[in-house]
């Protein structure tokens, strides 16, 4: 005769279904417990993250503000052919992309162009120069090998040039620091003022000669960081970046220049 089993004894079946309420419980419980995982970046923002990221905006920026270096110091040299032809040049660039654009349209979109790389160039600039501070918070006991006089002074030559923006618009644009009473519609007199006066003449030359060193060292590092430069090509950039740092810096004190020296009158 079979007996009947204890109501104590769990079945088989049984056992299964507690092991299976458990696993399903514990399951349950590492889920809650994992901790959730971060977004993940977005391609722009892992972009701009990134070393190389910085170092590609600070690039680009700086060929934008060299291409408008380029197209400045021509404008200015303009102020060697009289003041009709100067002023002409001034008044164009206030129609500029006329009659399909407002009066002055042409030339603040150029200023906000030229605004955004200048922000781009100093923010990225600064970062980069944390982020290395950091990685080597310690000077080299040695100059690197290859190190110039610009590339040591490229942090300097960036401060310098930032104040001299400042202090240009408010002398040239705006008029608020200008000497010998702003005239407006009249640059070309209110360059002769400008550089009628010692300290207009020694704050301009001294940005400029920034400007020089700061082209000279940028031009040949945005190429290195844009993949255009290599080996064969060095020497190239190179003197590229020389002649450029030249030209133009050349350019732009020759208008001082001419002032002081009566030429420009």
């Amino acid at each position: 005769m079979a007996l009947a089993p204890s109501k104590d004894t769990a079945t088989p079946k049984d056992t299964g279904s507690a092991k299976g309420s458990a696993s399903a419980k514990g399951s349950a419980s590492a889920r809650e417990a994992a901790p959730a995982r971060p977004p993940s970046r977005t391609p722009t923002r892992g972009f701009w993250s990134s070393t190389i990221g910085k170092k590609t905006v600070m690039a680009a920026s700086g060929l934008v503000m060299l291409a408008y270096l380029v197209a400045h110091v021509a404008g200015n040299l303009k102020v060697f052919f009289g003041p009709e032809e100067f002023n002409g040049y001034a008044h164009w660039l206030r129609v500029m992309g006329a009659p399909v654009l407002h009066h002055e349209w042409g030339l603040w979109l150029a200023r906000i162009v030229l605004l955004a790389a200048v922000g781009a160039h100093a923010v990225s600039a600064y970062q980069l120069s944390r982020r290395d501070i950091k990685a080597r918070p310690t000077r080299y006991a040695h100059r690197r090998k290859g190190s110039s006089y610009a590339t040591r002074t490229m942090r300097w030559g960036g401060i310098i040039l930032a104040l001299f923006i400042v202090w240009h618009v408010l002398d040239l644009t705006t008029g608020t620091v200008h000497p010998g009473g702003f005239e407006e519609g009249r640059p070309y007199q209110n360059v002769i003022d400008t550089f009628s006066t010692w300290y207009g003449n020694t704050i301009y030359i001294v940005a400029m000669l920034a400007v020089g060193l700061h082209v000279r060292h940028g031009f040949w590092s945005a190429a290195q960081t844009l993949g255009v430069g290599n080996a064969r090509r060095e020497r190239a950039l190179r003197l590229t970046a020389n002649l450029l740092a030249l030209a133009l810096t050349a350019g732009f004190i020759a208008v001082p220049v001419g002032v002081m020296t009566g030429v420009v009158n």
